[in-house]
């Protein structure tokens, strides 16, 4: 093992015994945890919370079979499915966003931003308003209206390559078109598939059960790991396309294969909680501020987007009296107030 020290953190390299080698960041590990165990004590939180009240030992000792017969009702069959969703939705979104934003090397160029989002709501109100679909139907169109979506833009943006000033243009454009067809769609409809459109739209945490979570956490699990497998190929081609090709990263197909499972993750996102905003802008750099670590952060910015958005369901659970709201609101305001400091923080730079 060795041991690298700068003058603000401490980085070792650790070599295995089959020679693989790979650096640890001290700081970027202990943010890491310290998410980690935020996202978990929130999801103990917002467990006990509700119209029955339960404390978080009372929520711990339910998880481990201690609980009475109403407990664990209320426990495994209304609550845990819900945050294990949000949980899966939020670091989905952070590594989506993640992606997004060292492919384009831009910090706005989110899902949000770049019409990805969008795509997916276009897909579910198709399928809401022209076929009056139940929810699985929803949920397998918003999947497929966000993978058209990635599809199209990354070939419209391509010309010998993508780069990340054309993907972001490209994505704004899109995204404009796409709000467009989404207004309309909900003209057209009647009041009933306007009121459900608009629900859904709003995105919610609410009535989500099992049937959610199994498909959510069988993307993750094949997903998120082969993308964290990808993050030394995607912190070189942050460093541009020529370095990258001389440090040996196949560019385009890195680029292809990373921009694929984010699209993929933030569409399966939005098809188990509807177009949840903002955590796929400010998950990632919130975890680059915490960690102060160059490169993508895949790991803190899927613990800091869960974490985020368990935050945020709570507060829309508890921050207003008798009056719950979806977390999609929360998240906007919140997102909104985050994007509006980024803008003036880049502006200060004399990046834009």
């Amino acid at each position: 093992m060795k041991a690298a020290q700068d003058t603000t953190r401490t980085v070792r390299a650790v070599r295995t015994a089959g020679g693989l080698s790979f650096r640890v960041d001290a700081r970027a590990s202990a943010v890491i945890v310290l998410l980690v165990a935020a996202a978990v004590f929130a999801a103990v939180v917002l467990i006990g919370s509700g119209d029955y009240a339960m404390s978080p030992g009372q929520v711990v000792s339910t998880l481990f079979g201690d609980g009475t017969f109403q407990q664990e009702f209320i426990v495994t069959e209304l609550r845990l499915p819900r945050v294990l969703v949000g949980l899966l939705v939020g670091a989905a979104l952070g590594v989506g966003g993640a992606v997004f934003q060292s492919v384009s090397r831009n910090p706005l160029g989110s899902p949000d931003v770049l019409g990805f989002g969008q795509g997916s709501a276009v897909g579910a109100l198709i399928v809401i308003v022209l076929f009056h679909g139940g929810p699985t139907e929803v949920a397998a169109g918003a999947v497929v209206g966000g993978l058209l979506t990635g599809a199209a833009v990354y070939l419209l943006a391509w010309k010998r390559g993508v780069h990340g000033y054309r993907l972001v243009l490209v994505g704004i454009g899109a995204a404009a078109m796409l709000t467009a067809t989404t207004h309309y769609l909900i003209t057209k409809a009647n009041l009933v598939d306007a009121t459900r459109a608009v629900v859904w739209m709003t995105g919610s945490l609410d009535g989500r059960d099992w049937a959610q979570v199994w498909p959510l956490l069988a993307v993750c699990c094949v997903l998120i790991p082969l993308v964290l497998g990808h993050g030394r190929a995607l912190r070189m081609i942050e460093m541009g396309d020529d370095a990258a090709h001389a440090l040996g990263v196949r560019v385009e197909r890195t680029r292809l294969v990373l921009l694929s499972c984010a699209v993929l993750l933030v569409a399966v996102a939005t098809a188990a909680a509807g177009p949840i905003v903002f955590v796929s802008l400010s998950a990632p750099q919130v975890a680059r501020r915490l960690t102060r670590a160059s490169g993508p952060n895949l790991a803190a910015a899927a613990a800091t987007g869960a974490a985020l958005l368990l935050v945020a369901d709570w507060t829309a659970m508890n921050a207003f009296g008798d009056r719950q709201l979806p977390v999609g609101v929360v998240t906007g305001v919140l997102g909104g107030c985050y994007l509006l400091w980024l803008l003036v923080s880049e502006r200060r730079a004399g990046r834009i």
